[in-house]
């Protein structure tokens, strides 16, 4: 299948076969049958190649005629050869275009053209271009990594590949432009013989007769239909032939019936009744509507083409913070290479005022680095010698070195860009209605214009043939499908960007949907409440055998072998110590629990109560009072045991951010509850609960723990978002009907999620919450818009008002008015940059 108007024809035909009911998916290529009883596979292709040119194989059957993986072309239009149209991509392809109406979910094409589905001129989308080079128009050989002079024949060099995706952009505005000119040119003229009966005294027509002024707006015409606007007639006829009626359908059927309608007028004028004709035995011609109804949607098409540019302007300011160069430091000297040399391990200096190259960590230096083109936060950070930083934040006013960590697609500014990119060619449920509507759309005007002509023809007043062909090319011409196709995506397209420059990453149009019904928000504790930056207080020895230092080198050990914040904060604790590890056997992590091991055939265990009751680890009364003290201050306590006993324990404190309470505050004022799930004990959860004034709380919950209750509150009708930051919040994560990720978290609980806020700050739900609430009071907005202009609009041209109030509705101002429509609906979509998430 290549379009949506394929997967209908799929899903018609297999739903065409007794005991069957079946739905069917664009992207994945996916047919779900339930069958009353077992259909064998050849009867179902059967219906199948009834319908079309198409296969169909099991699920996870990859031997047929279809290899696995395999990329589908487009489909060869007639007339059209395949080199003319753009190779069709699936999502994980390397496509830079793509249909702003998404009717072919979030494919995407090689080359630029229009889209075979509903003609509209694709979009270029923003791509990152981690190094420009440079290179002599005269001597290509020359190649450098930054702007100069040919060292041969003392040129400007210019960028390899014409600049990137601005000049592209501008190329097809310029490209529309030109043609505008051109159809402008020669519409000016044919408008004013048209019109120029209506100058007092008609001095044209002293100078020839009507019928040769005639010929003279078919000879202007002429450039104008076959060169400047021919390619809308392309797209008409490619929507007729596929069955995918568009706005090019009705456009080309209205001027085009125009306009062959006049050119019969001049060559056979004998064949029209009298209605048709003037006072002077001319027939009446239609140049100068066919003419100007084409360069008005010529315009309109111009002047998305300058909008579109702005509601995907987040991603190219994104793409704009990457540098294309850096200073690399091998054996103390530096050298400047481009940004796609850098590798893993390589010590980069970063000067004051540069952007930080790739995401790593700093070697040496104290620094404050201004994160607020990836967080949204405008204050810059401290860093120290271990901090992480990111590719395209800037240095201040230090220099300082860096180890390379992260390069090239991996960088956390890549990340955003390709998710910002996916989010905004997502669909968004609501989007369905207006798909649905729109495949009912061009049948029904084109069936309003048939009754339209009728009825005029009827009982309109004299020359009703007349009056009924303007009032019916005059409905087709006023209704725009176009409009009510771009009232979702531009919006979407508009608010992930804003999101982005936010520090809130949407993962795609749904959930971004789903955030504003959402009735419940659940929260982890450690690295969302809490700052995730644990700190070890001390260590405690309840068993005369082991000395503190004992216990505290047994804790490193066990934790060396361990990712978790926690265990990251005792071997800190124990290098300030400088106690050295001992050799660990057989170590294994306990998920939501702790970890275990051995050490000279001593069997060791820290965690919480739950694994000292796994390995059955007595804990003597004295020892758990003791836990429990802490625990009511808000403290998490981990146990170690030795063999079958409690020998001591580690006092780890995480501080509560001081964002937390002001965010929680903000959902708890939006009519949200706020739970938090933890692992933690029971006493240090209430701690938190209560400072946090959480409407609930469940303490020592594992992961799957966290996953059932999540289930448990969506089987009462509940609409539940998770934030966390860990691996065992992965599964809850994903459970959850929209999963929040800490962008300071793990990449696994990062790729569960649904939505991720950068700065790792729970103020970041509130700014996502407001964003899913301002993009769909725009959406809605953009589909009152589009819906209320055609309900209005197709009336009027019909010429309802006529018995009225004498009001007609002419087919040239029919398409100035819907062209201004798709206009308007992007316009509105770009209020959507000035929205404040603060």
């Amino acid at each position: 299948m290549s379009c949506q108007g394929c997967s209908k024809k799929v899903e018609f035909a297999l739903n065409g076969i007794h005991g069957i009911s079946a739905g069917v998916t664009l992207v994945p290529p996916v047919a779900v049958i339930t069958m009353e009883q077992h259909v064998p596979t050849e009867i179902l292709q059967e219906a199948l190649s009834k319908a079309g040119d198409y296969k169909i194989l099991m699920a996870g059957d990859h031997h047929g005629d279809l290899p696995h993986n395999k990329v589908l072309p487009s489909p060869v239009y007639a007339g059209h050869p395949e080199a003319d149209h753009p190779k069709t991509i699936t999502k994980s392809g390397t496509g830079k275009y793509y249909c702003p109406m998404h009717c072919q979910g979030d494919k995407t094409y090689d080359k630029p053209g229009d889209c075979p589905v509903c003609g509209m001129d694709l979009v270029q989308q923003p791509v990152q271009k981690l190094a420009t080079q440079y290179s002599c128009p005269m001597h290509p050989e020359i190649i450098r990594d930054q702007p100069g002079a040919c060292p041969i024949c003392g040129m400007d060099l210019v960028p390899i590949g014409g600049g990137g995706s601005d000049k592209e952009e501008d190329q097809t505005y310029d490209r529309l432009l030109r043609k505008f000119k051109i159809a402008a040119l020669f519409t000016v003229p044919i408008f004013i013989i048209s019109m120029s009966e209506m100058i007092p005294g008609n001095p044209l027509f002293n100078l020839m007769e009507l019928r040769y002024w005639n010929w003279v707006q078919f000879a202007f015409s002429i450039p104008v239909v076959f060169y400047a606007t021919w390619m809308f007639f392309e797209r008409a006829w490619r929507s007729v032939v596929t069955w995918n009626l568009n706005m090019f359908t009705l456009i080309g059927i209205g001027a085009g019936v125009a306009w062959l309608f006049s050119l019969l007028a001049l060559l056979f004028p004998g064949i029209f009744p009298d209605q048709f004709k003037t006072h002077s035995g001319n027939v009446y011609v239609y140049f100068e509507a066919a003419a100007v109804i084409l360069t008005l949607v010529l315009l309109g098409q111009l002047l998305e083409a300058r909008a579109h540019g702005k509601t995907n302007s987040a991603i190219k300011e994104l793409l704009k913070l990457a540098p294309n160069q850096a200073t690399r430091i091998v054996d103390e000297k530096e050298t400047t290479v481009a940004i796609d040399d850098i590798q893993k391990g390589d010590l980069l200096r970063v000067k004051p005022g540069e952007k930080v190259p790739v995401d790593g960590s700093i070697k040496t230096g104290e620094v404050t680095i201004d994160e607020s083109m990836i967080s949204g936060e405008p204050i810059p950070v401290d860093k120290k010698p271990g901090d992480k930083v990111s590719s395209g934040t800037i240095n201040g006013n230090k220099t300082f070195t860096m180890l390379a960590e992260k390069v090239g697609s991996e960088t956390l500014l890549s990340q955003i860009i390709d998710m910002v990119n996916s989010a905004s060619r997502s669909k968004a449920p609501i989007q369905k209605l207006a798909d649905k509507i729109s495949g009912y759309f061009v049948p029904i005007v084109v069936f309003i214009a048939v009754v339209t002509f009728i009825i005029w023809a009827v009982y309109g007043p004299e020359p009703s043939y007349v009056y009924a062909f303007v009032n019916a090319i005059a409905v087709l011409i006023i209704a725009c499908p176009c409009a009510l196709g771009l009232a979702t995506p531009m919006s979407v397209m508009v608010g992930v960007g804003k999101g982005a420059k936010s520090g809130v990453l949407i993962k795609n149009a749904e959930s971004l949907e789903k955030l504003n019904a959402i009735d419940i928000v659940v929260i982890d504790k450690t690295g969302t409440v809490t700052e995730g930056k644990p700190s070890v207080e001390k260590v405690i020895s309840a068993d005369a055998a082991f000395t503190v230092q004992d216990i505290l080198q047994r804790i490193i050990s066990l934790n060396s072998s361990s990712e978790h914040p926690l265990a990251q904060a005792t071997i800190r604790y124990g290098e300030q110590k400088q106690i050295k590890q001992l050799p660990i056997e057989h170590f294994e992590a306990v998920t939501g629990k702790g970890v275990i091991g051995i050490f000279n055939k001593e069997n060791l265990a820290l965690g919480n109560e739950k694994l000292m009751e796994q390995v059955h680890a007595a804990i003597s009364p004295e020892l758990m009072e003791q836990v429990k003290d802490e625990q009511k201050q808000g403290k998490t306590v981990s146990y170690l045991a030795v063999g079958d006993h409690a020998i001591g324990f580690v006092v780890i404190s995480d501080k509560i951010k001081e964002s937390s309470k002001e965010a929680i505050g903000k959902l708890q004022k939006e009519g949200l509850q706020v739970f938090m799930f933890t692992g933690d004990n029971e006493d240090t959860a209430k701690a938190v609960s209560e400072t946090l004034s959480l409407d609930g709380y469940k303490a020592q919950m594992l992961p799957e723990d966290k996953l059932n209750e999540i289930k448990r509150l969506q089987q009462k009708g509940k609409k539940v978002a998770m934030a966390g930051d860990g691996i065992n919040d992965a599964p809850a994560l994903s459970q959850a009907d929209i999963g929040i990720a800490m962008g300071t978290g793990t990449d696994v609980a990062i790729q569960s999620a649904a939505i991720t806020l950068v700065k790792g700050d729970l103020n970041g739900i509130a700014k996502a919450r407001l964003l899913s609430h301002k993009v769909m009071g725009n959406i809605r907005g953009n589909l009152f818009f589009a819906l209320g202009y055609n309900v209005l609009g197709i009336p009027i041209a019909a010429g309802v008002l006529y018995p009225f109030f004498g009001i007609l509705l002419s087919p040239m101002i029919a398409a100035l008015a819907m062209s201004l429509s798709s206009v308007s609906v992007i316009l509105n979509s770009l209020r959507l940059k000035n929205v404040k998430l603060d």
